[in-house]
């Protein structure tokens, strides 16, 4: 399989206010718009996308409607410290606050308006203890 696209795709009750959130947060922009659909772009990058379905839509099996559970998005950025004063200065919940880990992150983490959590991460030079677990060309600097 070639794949020329990959995104998330939000499953959610409320299409409008979940992409005012991303718009608003994540500095996204609308590429489609409907009431049960939208797909949306990074106004920073175009290769990052999400797309919001309306939970019920006809388009989804019966058997695979409903609210999400269980995910993580990750936002790699250019300066964590920077979208944590954002995110904050926008009153967005802090689930974790802005941290250092040993694995090779420095990060903080929020959530959208369906409870989906949002991993805003730079990453770091890792602890010795992980610097072997990642290959050559993956290790953060």
């Amino acid at each position: 399989m070639k794949c020329t696209q990959y995104y998330p795709v939000i499953q959610t009750e409320d299409v409008e206010a979940t992409k005012v959130f991303y718009i608003n947060h994540f500095r996204f922009k609308v590429s489609f718009d409907a009431d049960w659909y939208c797909h949306l772009q990074s106004s920073e990058d175009s290769g990052v996308n999400i797309a919001i379905l309306k939970s019920d839509h006809e388009t989804i099996p019966v058997e695979g409607r409903g609210t999400i559970g269980g995910l993580i998005l990750n936002f790699e950025v250019e300066d964590v410290d920077i979208e944590f004063q954002r995110a904050q200065d926008a009153g967005l919940p802090i689930l974790k606050t802005l941290t250092d880990e040993a694995f090779g992150q420095r990060h903080f983490i929020t959530r959208d308006p369906n409870g989906v959590l949002i991993d805003v991460i730079k990453p770091i030079p890792p602890a010795s203890e992980f610097a072997d677990q990642y290959t050559p060309d993956a290790l953060p600097a």
